[in-house]
Parts: structure tokens; sequence; C-alpha cells
């Protein structure tokens, strides 16, 4: 009986730990969402297109909604991560610490292509969405907190609070520059003012 012959990218494929499998098929769901839109990304269909077994996509997932938080931590990390290497370097005044921290923040919605906007879209009215918003907005008011803190005298508490209300703006000025409305450079320069005000600085 003649064997059948597996091609090279088919044996890599079954030998990919499992890490390296998770971040290939999330890898393979951004591309899905790039080219064809969220709506088109299915467990199903990503399955096809990182040539795996469904088994295999259900394994790491389970649901299209455990897919879609994945893949939105994902782009968060890669947004906070790139936030902190921003503003980790170099002494600045308020008024550059927020013209920098805007713009990074403003940056990473260019960043991801509006993929952010779109897998959120995927997920609205979802359970699971509302608590992954909780979960990513107590991390970004940290951030924000931790390097607006130096250059106020609010109270911690009082300083989160406002850190609250300028994710929640920052959030609202990129989606509005995804969509056109608003320049890159319109919204980062609005984001500082509202930073700045937000600390009582003109």
């Amino acid at each position: 009986m003649k064997q059948e012959t597996k091609t090279k990218p088919e044996i890599a494929s079954r030998r990919l730990a499992r890490p390296a499998r998770r971040q290939q098929l999330l890898d393979t769901a951004l591309q899905v969402i790039r080219e064809e839109g969220a709506d088109r990304l299915t467990l199903g269909y990503l399955a096809v297109r990182a040539d795996v077994s469904k088994p295999v996509v259900y394994e790491h997932f389970g649901t299209r909604s455990g897919l879609l938080i994945a893949l939105y931590k994902l782009l968060d990390a890669r947004q906070s991560e790139a936030l902190r290497q921003a503003l980790t370097t170099g002494d600045r005044d308020l008024k550059e610490t927020a013209a920098l921290l805007a713009a990074a923040y403003i940056h990473c919605a260019v960043d991801t292509g509006g993929e952010w906007h779109a897998i959120g879209a995927a997920l609205a009215g979802s359970e699971e969405k509302g608590a992954v918003l909780q979960e990513l907005l107590g991390g970004y008011v940290e951030l924000f907190a931790g390097v607006l803190g130096p250059h106020c005298e609010l109270s911690d508490a009082e300083l989160a609070r406002r850190c609250v209300g300028l994710v929640g703006a920052g959030e609202a000025l990129a989606a509005a520059m995804v969509q056109g409305t608003y320049t890159e450079a319109d919204a980062a320069g609005a984001f500082a003012a509202l930073i700045r005000g937000a600390l009582g600085v003109a």
C-alpha cells in the first residue's frame, strides 16, 4: 500500500507547542479580520485558514466569544506595552507628559488598524465583553495614574477617578479618528488638552 506523503508544512504545523499554536491561531484570526472583517471570523473558518482541525481551535478558545476576547486582550497587551515603552524614558513636565501620553495612546489605535473596534463591535452586548472591558479599564487607569501622579497633588482616589474619565475620552477620540472624523494629530491634541485640564493645567 502506498503511504501518504506529508509535506513539511503539515509536519511543522503538528509539532507546534501549545503556546506557539495559540499565537499562530491568534495571528491568523487577526489576518482574517483585516482581510475579510470580524463577521467572517468563526472557529471553523479559522481552522481552515490556519490549516488545523476544528477540535484544535475549539480546544484553545471554546467559543467564538472566547476567541474574540483573546484577540481583544492580545491587542490591549500590545497597546499597553507600546504606551509603557513610550513613557518610561526621559524627564518631562506635565505638558510634555500629557502630549506624549495622548500621542502614544491615539497612535496605538492607528497601529491596530481598526481591528480593536471591529472586535469590540463583534462582542457588543455580550456579558463577557463587559467583564473584559472592566479588567482592561483598570489596567489603563493604573497606567495613566502612574504616569500623571508625579505631576499633580490629587489624592490617589481622585486621580484614579479622573483617569477613568480620561481613558474613556481617549477611547472615544481614538474611535472617532479610526472612523475618519478627526486626524491623528487633532485627536491627540484634543486628548492632551483634556489630560492637562483634568489635572488643573491649561
